[in-house]
């Protein structure tokens, strides 16, 4: 039984703008004024024309201020219309100008002025209503006896009844004189739909409005509209988008009664529901239910994301606006948090789906984006990682520009912005000088200027090898003598050395990292990739596949996972192996012809498909070779089945062509020929019964079979 989360009605509930509405009968429009004043409504509605602002040639009224009010007007006691009520507040603007000169030369006032300073003050105000559905102009004339007219002040308003509008339109109220005195006053107002009480037991139209009853059972949430069997109705969801548009999300015509289930996860702040009989001219009606729901908001983060626009914008995209704020940061080489630099990027509001720019003169690999709620960080990309390289051993040097051309300069460490030239015992302080040669040399990459300050980046590997100057010197002053008793003994220290060279090579080769990515075809040939992976991790190589480390893939995501072990393989000097099957060359030429909607059909734990986005722009850009690796299986897969984009790297056979794909993971210091082949015929062994079992047709015994590691998921 599902179990309420709340209960909305899209027909029924109070609003606070629409509660005991005055009824109007009659469809005559009427004026009415302010004690003391007399006003005229004119015969039908004039051409909106205001024109250009005039100088005042005495006291004249202006409006000062618009005042609304809903009600309704009535042609039946249960068939009305909604109706805006507008009040204009009058002033006197203006005086006699002659008043000055009179009283600075004493004369009398001229008849014809004190007898123009007797009558009354009389006005046209215009009032134009603007909507979606209607645009209308009246002219009102407003006369304001002598004895209320005061420069600078009120005299009281005038009060039109009223203009008709449609439920839930935006209007728009301008209002001015003629001639013009000064600029046209305006009001935008929204008006209320089918939801108040008061306009649905009036208005016929929100008769046929169906009920909506929104309910929480576990993680899916029902969407329930009580309605008759025979009556038709739209149902649209859409993302209410401040910045932008409304996006639509899923739309239906549905005969009533209607369940709609909808997924936890798919909630978000800004996800409305619009609801309306399949009527013409009917009206509609829209909620936004979700907006303080605190699952709606995690999902909101979960689903945005930072994105590079080369040379140096960025975006954030989401569905809904974010209450976020965005800064950039520095990451420090030696790890650390991202320390913000408030100078160049100010913390300010985030514009969602809109290209920003960073004000940067350059890019720099260490430059990060962080993204917080006020609360905490939520965001964070170092966005040049891909097209800079990795990080670099910089010291970020801030000049802070003050008053009166007063400038100073600062080392960001962990431990904050250091002074240059200081007595603190900290790397920048102990280098200060250097640091500040450099920076006059032109030595240092300059990352942003402006009238506050500005940023440089100097590079420190240069101090870290003199600090290690005089050891490197020892040791080649240790390996000389060495050499030179070597030559003394070369018999017999020759096979030794022999020995020592293949342990070296042997070592340099275990260190080297391979990151094997495949498509999860079928459990017969993830027992075949597992297979190769145990074989390799007996030889010098260090093996990473999504096979074992499911626990890290469901925690992190494919696509998290896939980037961190990349990353981290590439800094290593590492490669990338991808393994093709007919599985990942289907998936390949998908993403090629633009379908990655099809790797939604592969395994949540399906990393060689969440990889593409990442692995197809290093081969369309020409990063690829010295990178990556590809093979297949001959058995398996034809070699002219391989797309021609990978064959920018070496596309080897598997097991015909080992030896050359070993020579290739293992890259400089390999083996000699004969190890090599030694090597090469142990993995083949190990490969060979499981692919066997991956070519015996189905129902044929399995006798023999190895069972191990590569069998099973290491997690």
């Amino acid at each position: 039984m599902p179990v309420p989360w709340f209960l909305l009605s899209l027909a029924l509930g109070r609003s606070p703008v629409v509660l005991s509405l005055e009824r109007l009968l009659g469809s005559q429009d009427t004026a009415r004024c302010s004690p003391g004043l007399s006003c005229h409504l004119w015969d039908g509605d004039l051409l909106c024309l205001p024109g250009s602002i005039v100088s005042a040639p005495g006291p004249v009224l202006v409006p000062t201020h618009l005042q609304t009010e809903l009600v309704l007007r009535c042609h039946q006691e249960t068939d009305c219309d909604l109706c805006v009520r507008v009040a204009v507040h009058l002033a006197v603007h203006g005086h006699w100008e002659e008043a000055k000169d009179e009283e600075q030369f004493g004369r009398a006032p001229d008849s014809e002025l004190e007898e123009a300073r007797n009558d009354s003050l009389q006005a046209q105000v215009v009032l134009s209503f603007n909507s979606y559905t209607t645009a209308r102009c009246v002219l009102l004339e407003v006369e304001v006896p002598a004895a209320l007219v005061q420069p600078g002040q009120s005299v009281g308003s005038v009060v039109f009844d009223c203009f008709e509008a449609a439920l839930g339109a935006e209007v728009q109220i301008w209002s001015y004189t003629q001639p013009t005195y000064q600029k046209e006053l305006n009001f935008t107002q929204q008006l209320p739909d089918c939801k108040g009480h008061e306009v649905r037991d009036s208005i016929q139209s929100c008769w046929a409005l169906p009920w909506l009853n929104v309910s929480a059972d576990g993680d899916d949430v029902h969407l329930v509209l009580d309605v008759s069997k025979e009556q038709h109705f739209g149902l649209s969801l859409y993302w209410n988008q401040v910045e932008n548009p409304t996006k639509p999300w899923w739309h239906r015509n549905l005969t009533g009664p209607q369940t709609i289930t909808l997924n936890h996860t798919d909630l978000v702040p800004c996800l409305c529901i619009q609801v309306w009989p399949l009527e013409p001219d009917s009206v509609r009606t829209s909620i936004c239910p979700f907006r303080k729901d605190p699952r709606a908001h995690r999902n909101l983060w979960r689903a945005a994301r930072l994105q590079l626009l080369p040379p140096r914008g960025w975006r954030l995209d989401a569905p809904c606006s974010l209450p976020a704020k965005a800064t950039l940061c520095w990451q420090a080489l030696g790890g650390g948090p991202c320390q913000p630099l408030v100078p160049p990027l100010s913390q300010e509001n985030v514009t969602v789906n809109k290209a920003l720019k960073f004000p940067l003169l350059k890019g720099h690999p260490n430059l990060c984006v962080q993204v917080s709620n006020w609360e905490k960080l939520q965001l964070q990309e170092c966005l040049w990682s891909d097209s800079l390289g990795p990080l670099k051993d910089d010291m970020l040097l801030v000049e802070t520009r003050g008053p009166h051309d007063n400038r100073s300069l600062c080392a960001l460490e962990p431990s904050g912005c250091t002074p240059l030239l200081s007595r603190a015992s900290t790397r920048a302080a102990r280098l200060g000088e250097h640091l500040l040669q450099d920076l006059q040399s032109g030595q240092c990459l300059q990352l942003s200027d402006d009238d506050l300050g500005a940023l440089w980046a100097c590079p420190m590997n240069k101090y870290t090898h003199q600090r290690w100057a005089l050891v490197w010197l020892a040791c080649l002053l240790f390996a000389a003598v060495l050499f030179l008793l070597l030559l003394l003994k070369k018999d017999h220290v020759k096979g030794w050395l022999r020995f020592l060279k293949e342990d070296v090579h042997a070592g340099a080769a275990r260190g080297r990292a391979a990151l094997l990515l495949y498509s999860a075809d079928d459990e017969g040939f993830e027992r075949l990739v597992g297979a190769l992976a145990s074989a390799l991790c007996q030889l010098p190589l260090r093996v990473a596949v999504d096979l074992w480390s499911r626990r890290e893939l469901s925690a992190q995501g494919p696509l998290a996972w896939f980037h961190a072990q990349r990353r981290q393989t590439l800094q290593e000097g590492g490669v990338v192996v991808l393994l093709f099957s007919p599985g990942a060359v289907a998936l390949c030429h998908d993403w090629l012809q633009d379908r990655a909607s099809a790797a939604g059909a592969h395994s949540p734990h399906d990393a060689f498909a969440a990889s593409l986005n990442c692995v197809l722009p290093d081969f369309l850009q020409g990063r690829a070779p010295g990178r990556y690796v590809a093979a297949y299986f001959d058995s398996l897969l034809r070699p002219d089945a391989v797309p021609a984009l990978f064959r920018a790297v070496p596309v080897l056979a598997l097991p015909s062509q080992l030896p050359d794909f070993l020579r290739a993971l293992q890259g400089p210091g390999i083996p000699r020929p004969g190890r090599l082949a030694d090597r090469a015929e142990q993995v083949s062994r190990a490969l060979q019964p499981v692919l066997d079992s991956c070519l015996r047709p189905p129902g044929t015994p399995e006798t023999g079979r190895k069972k191990g590691p590569e069998a099973g998921d290491r997690t």
